[in-house]
């Protein structure tokens, strides 16, 4: 599954950690997650079913302005854009420019 931003949430840690129901997954990204992205970040925080599904999402999806954005316009992901690519997503692929590959293959 691609998220709206265009990570594929096969290989994320807090979806691996919820499906597995592995709370040493958790613990072990939270820690990971906290140190990378300098902020506090609670093992109990570690769950998610993807930002599309109707489940469980990780607490940040709360804040996502990317997540919000696809949700508004109603689109599957920032490749469906008709603004690809905003300043919002430009920054975040920054971050993680796998993501950014993955909307590049969806825009083919």
């Amino acid at each position: 599954m691609i998220a709206y931003c265009g990570l594929d949430c096969a290989q994320c840690d807090a979806y691996l950690a919820t499906v597995e129901n592995s709370e040493a997954k958790r613990i072990e990204t939270a820690q990971k997650w906290s140190k990378m992205y300098q902020h506090d970040i609670k093992p109990e925080q570690i769950h998610c079913t993807g930002c599309k599904s109707g489940g469980t999402r990780f607490f940040h999806c709360g804040h996502c302005e990317i997540r919000h954005c696809c949700v508004s316009k109603n689109v599957d992901h920032c490749a469906a854009c008709h603004e690809y690519i905003c300043d919002t997503l430009a920054g975040f692929i920054k971050l993680a420019p796998q993501a950014g590959l993955a909307l590049e293959k969806l825009r083919e």
